[in-house]
């Protein structure tokens, strides 16, 4: 089921209590306010007394890994208690080295929820301010400037991070509301908020975890899982408009192979093409067997459904993880504490779901450009004019908007390489194995964005056979989505530019103006 906001609800989203994809994605996009959850401030001064316990031990009191040690291969240096804050400042400061382009607003504020999120769960060990702070800077929408290149996903996303935690601090730059920047200081004193002098550990809280790859994996996953329910409304208005049959998607047919997407995307279609003059026009027609490309869609389309729907448990699971390091273990019982090193800053975990859930979209693409040949193609498209162009030879059609998606489709072949086999040892061989899980995100999101343009291009050129079918009438939902691109785009009656007719689909689906429309016609798709 899709991952969407379906009211703008007045109450604030807590952190430091479990937090949806929902949630995140309406914060992120929809700019929902931000509080702490009551209890968590406890939880917070806890084990900020832990890390205050340290430091007044002084020089002669335990190493502890970040809070007057060195960090990375300088683990075994230890810092002198006069130079714990400058520690801190230097190491975010030194972290900042992200290259390449600035992400989105929304992606940085996907990356400030969950910071917040996870020193709200009161393992970091940092003071309460630090969470005020981030969730202070959300609610003003005041965003850093993020590069979008150069974590390796371990020890977490520490250069993007780093950039965030420069605003915290007053230094860096932030996101301007025209697509600009301006110095973070001169932002944060607009919005009235005081950047805030990083103590003990805080830097290191800061930037010590997987909120990059979880940020933009996550939000790229609500969109894959909305680019489902496109898919099959896609591929029903591409088969009625190649007279293809609702035989294959029989209820019986699919319980004996129980795959769970497999049956969902069946139901969807059988709902999708009911009561269709165009599909009883064409019933005694002799055809046997359609092909893969249509016959298959429960098969392909619902193992996608059921990848993604595994990737949605992991990032729900990151989403409410504490990926610190060291971390600040309570003892309930005694009282007592203790700080301890691990690696949960590991990205292996999302990195592999991403890069899964990059494979499985892609292959909604993969599928529907097949179900444009099919279309386009005079050999294949049951008497379809040859590129559905008005009057063939004069007019070329619908033949480019083919090569375009064979464009996209390839292209995401490429991107599908899984990012999290490949690993580069960092920090003078300490960091010896890390995840890559930056790269499956930001893969993730482009994949994403190419199956949305593919199936933007079939729906337009489905609806193409659809006109040429006409007086017959396609099924009521196929219909309402025909009725939503109409509106935008015109019938093809003879040759014209078509970017500026995808780029109009393409934000109809977006803003799920399709599935919206197909939705209030028949109800609810799975």
């Amino acid at each position: 089921m899709a991952i969407g906001i379906k009211r703008v609800d007045e109450e604030p989203v807590l952190v430091g209590r479990p937090l949806s994809i929902e949630d995140l994605v309406a914060v992120a996009r929809h700019h929902r306010k931000v509080a702490l959850c009551p209890d968590a401030r406890l939880r917070i001064d806890a084990s900020r007394n832990a890390i205050e316990a340290i430091v007044r031990a002084g020089d002669t009191g335990p190493a502890v890994y970040g809070v007057n040690t060195g960090f990375g291969a300088l683990a075994e240096t230890r810092i002198a208690e006069r130079d714990l804050v400058a520690l801190q400042r230097n190491l975010v400061r030194s972290h900042a080295c992200g290259v390449g382009p600035d992400l989105g607003r929304a992606e940085v504020r996907a990356m400030m929820v969950l910071r917040a999120q996870v020193v709200a769960f009161g393992y970091s060990g940092v003071r309460a301010e630090v969470v005020d702070m981030l969730l202070a800077m959300l609610n003003a929408d005041v965003v850093p400037r993020v590069p979008a290149k150069g974590s390796v996903g371990a020890s977490g996303d520490l250069a993007p991070l780093a950039h965030l935690a420069l605003s915290l601090i007053g230094e860096g730059e932030v996101l301007t509301a025209n697509g600009g920047t301006e110095p973070s200081r001169a932002a944060l004193e607009r919005a009235k908020l005081q950047p805030i002098q990083l103590a003990a550990k805080e830097g290191l809280a800061l930037i010590n975890g997987t909120q990059y790859m979880t940020a933009i994996g996550a939000l790229a996953l609500a969109d894959a899982l909305d680019l489902a329910k496109i898919a099959d409304i896609a591929g029903a208005t591409s088969l009625e408009a190649l007279k293809g049959s609702t035989k294959p998607f029989d209820a019986r047919l699919m319980a004996v192979r129980p795959h769970p997407g497999q049956a969902a995307v069946a139901q969807n279609l059988r709902g999708l093409l009911a009561k269709s003059e165009i599909m009883e026009s064409h019933r005694e027609c002799g055809k046997v067997q359609d092909p893969y490309s249509l016959r298959c869609m429960p098969q392909v389309h619902g193992a996608t459904r059921d990848s993604l729907a595994f990737a949605v448990e992991v990032l729900t699971r990151e989403i409410n993880s504490v990926t610190d390091n060291p971390t600040v273990l309570l003892d309930d019982g005694a009282g007592g504490t203790e700080v301890v090193s691990g690696g949960n800053f590991h990205g292996q975990p999302v990195a592999l779901a991403l890069d899964l859930a990059a494979i499985a979209t892609a292959e909604l693409a993969n599928i529907s450009e097949r179900r444009v040949e099919q279309l386009v193609n005079p050999m294949l498209s049951s008497g379809l004019t040859p590129f559905l162009a008005p009057n063939s030879g004069l007019h070329s059609g619908f033949m480019i908007a083919q090569v375009a998606s064979a464009a996209l489709v390839s292209e995401n072949k490429v991107l599908c390489h899984p990012a999290s086999v490949d690993s580069i040892p960092s920090s003078a061989g300490r960091e010896d194995h890390v995840s890559m899980g930056s790269i499956s995100a930001y893969k993730l999101a482009t994949v994403v964005e190419n199956t949305a343009n593919a199936l933007s291009i079939e729906l337009i050129v489905a609806c193409a056979g659809i006109d040429q079918r006409r007086p017959l009438r396609s099924s009521e939902a196929v219909e309402s989505a025909y009725k939503a691109i109409r509106e935008r785009v015109p019938a093809l009656v003879e040759d014209r530019p078509l970017y500026t007719d995808f780029a109009s689909v393409r934000d109809l689906v977006r803003v799920g103006a399709i599935v919206g429309a197909v939705e209030g016609s028949i109800g609810q798709l799975a």
